[in-house]
């Protein structure tokens, strides 16, 4: 038996995988998010690891035997947010996360002062990063940015929870600024650029190797055996990856969660910064991808299903779903920016807004627009990704968005691509993770990582793309960079 626990924005996921590749069981409990001033969203680690206990116990009185004799653990998680720690592993500042924009003068610096950075990084420096912000932190909180022994990563914080130590993986680290990717370790001349050095990161491992084992404290409290193996596991698109069975090039999947990704596996490492894309580490070795990151995408439904006092996105997606063809033409244009852009913009302070607004205009327009920005978003990005040199004629939808039909429908045909989904996408970096744990006690990459089974497949649709080809055309003419 294997546990992956992914630990997201809104919410840990907990999973049990079986021996067989089985999902077991899953569970999960709510996080929060506080934003205390403009372009500031933080969250508190001790409420991770208290949320972490909680997805843990309810697998456990589901599965208390197959929970019990679990061999290993992987972890997944939200990337580039940073943890700060004191020489007594004390949190010094609550957690900045990845949508996080208030570092986009630190940005600008940092490019100014390493022209090489993308050539090692991988990426521009956006502020979404760590790097850029512990810059900020350094210039903001000076007393604060002098006690900083360790900085890790959202899932790292629970790693340390677990096994008493300061590891990252690779794929996670990527994320950071500070990774030379090719050469997968710390870079000395990135971490120079934020005042730090080797002596404040984790250890870093591959995601399908050991990180460390339970405490037996901890054992004991969450009622698995102690010493059981902790993986290195990966960042959440990483682990998605490694769930979906993307391991090997050219394979790859969308991700429509809080944020919105592409992701590509790539043989080597193959950066193009100027077009706004990632290129990164995989969750395992001798293997890269090609990532492009929109930063509000099922976010953005549920913002718009909270505004109109609606019982959940899927009640709004439902709304729109039942459109007539004409309607959905006369809907208003969204720009889904609403924290932002990385891919294909790299625009911190654009921000989101609607177009065409008439009386006509009503909730169920409303939450196809949003639905349809963000697959705009998602086209734009995935011309970033073409090129940048990938090709990918089918993608795996997951996260929290792969439960709407017609927003895969949608996507296959604003893509034109073939879109798939799986049982159990909704939980994929848990699946992942769980995966990255069977690999890291000796299971077969080639059994670990089947692709899952198919659920639905779905095909661009040729009255659907005529449909939306002069919208894409308007929304594209939207953007104004300032």
């Amino acid at each position: 038996m294997y546990i992956g626990i992914d630990i997201g924005t809104s919410e840990v996921k907990a999973l049990l995988l079986g021996p067989d590749q089985q999902v077991l069981g899953a569970a999960g409990a709510p996080l929060s998010v506080s934003r205390p001033h403009p372009g500031h969203t933080e969250q508190d680690p001790a409420d991770w690891w208290a949320a972490t206990q909680d997805a843990l116990a309810s697998l456990r009185a589901v599965h208390p035997e197959e929970y019990a004799a679990t061999e290993a653990i992987g972890l997944s998680g939200q990337m580039h947010g940073a943890v700060l720690l004191d020489a007594h592993d004390r949190v010094l500042l609550p957690a900045i996360l990845w949508n996080d924009t208030r570092s986009a003068e630190e940005c600008a610096e940092m490019m100014r002062e390493l022209p090489a950075l993308s050539g090692l990084a991988g990426s521009l420096a956006m502020p979404g990063f760590t790097a850029p912000k512990l810059r900020w932190v350094a210039r903001h909180e000076p007393a604060v940015f002098r006690q900083i022994a360790k900085v890790l990563l959202p899932k790292d914080h629970v790693r340390l929870m677990l096994t008493g130590e300061h590891v990252s993986d690779l794929s996670d680290a990527s994320g950071t600024l500070w990774l030379d990717v090719q050469r997968r370790d710390w870079s000395d001349e990135l971490l120079a650029l934020t005042g730090l050095a080797r002596r404040h990161m984790p250890r870093l491992v591959e995601g399908s190797a050991a990180s460390g084992r339970l405490r037996t404290d901890v054992a004991q409290s969450l009622g698995l055996r102690p010493g059981t193996v902790v993986a290195g596991g990966a960042g959440d698109n990483a682990a998605s990856a490694v769930g979906m069975g993307a391991v090997q090039s050219g394979q790859g999947f969308l991700s429509l969660g809080t944020s919105g990704v592409l992701f590509v596996v790539t043989p080597q490492y193959q950066p193009n910064a100027a077009s706004a894309t990632h290129a990164f580490c995989h969750a395992v070795p001798g293997r890269w991808h090609q990532m492009s990151v929109m930063l509000a995408a099922a976010s953005a439904l549920q913002w718009v299903a909270h505004l109109l006092g609606a019982a959940d996105a899927g009640e709004v997606a439902a709304r729109a779903a039942a459109l007539s063809a004409r309607a959905r033409e006369a809907a208003p244009v969204f720009l889904p920016y609403l924290s932002g852009e990385r891919t294909p913009h790299n625009d911190a302070r654009v921000r989101g807004s609607f177009h065409g607004l008439d009386m006509d205009t009503d909730a169920a327009r409303l939450g196809y627009a949003v639905m349809e920005g963000v697959s705009f978003g998602l086209r734009d990005g995935l011309a970033a990704l073409h090129a940048a040199g990938s090709e990918v004629s089918r993608l795996s939808l997951v996260g929290g968005g792969a439960r709407s039909a017609f927003w895969a429908q949608m996507l296959a045909s604003a893509l034109n691509v073939e879109i798939v989904t799986h049982g159990g996408s909704a939980v994929g970096g848990a699946l992942g993770a769980a995966r990255l744990g069977a690999l890291s006690v000796g299971t077969p990459m080639e059994w670990a990582c089947l692709p899952p089974p198919i659920d639905t497949v779905y095909l661009p649709d040729p009255a659907e793309r005529a449909l939306l080809a002069p919208r894409h055309a308007l929304f594209r003419s939207l953007y104004r960079r300032p």
